[in-house]
């Protein structure tokens, strides 16, 4: 009955909004995935207009850098394509992050809006 005892736990902690956290292939997979859509958004200009936030991405350490990131990504977008179409842009990386962080990172809907 001890190898229930973990997964009776995880169980519990997943239905109290603490899920277990993602295993080490897993976060790799998902980090590289998500470094090359950032890099993939900017295109091929990007390396020539924002050399700085492409090195930041291409070169970031692991999933909560890549997070932090995303600001930077979206002012880089905004000057390209405008801020709207950069904020639907956005919006399908960081779904990408989904269950890939700590729970404190997540995002939180904002209440502005609607």
């Amino acid at each position: 009955m001890r190898w229930l005892k973990p997964n009776l736990r995880s169980s519990i902690y997943g239905l109290l909004g603490n899920p277990p956290r993602p295993s080490e292939s897993i976060l790799e997979s998902g980090t590289e995935d998500i470094r090359e859509s950032m890099l993939s958004l900017l295109g091929e200009a990007g390396p020539k207009q924002f050399p700085q936030v492409t090195r930041r991405i291409r070169y970031a350490n692991d999933i909560q850098g890549l997070w932090y990131l995303r600001g930077d990504l979206m002012g880089a977008l905004a000057s390209i394509h405008g801020e709207a179409a950069a904020r639907e842009k956005m919006a399908s990386i960081t779904a990408m992050f989904q269950g890939l962080l700590p729970g404190g990172l997540n995002s939180r809907p904002s209440p502005l809006v609607g």
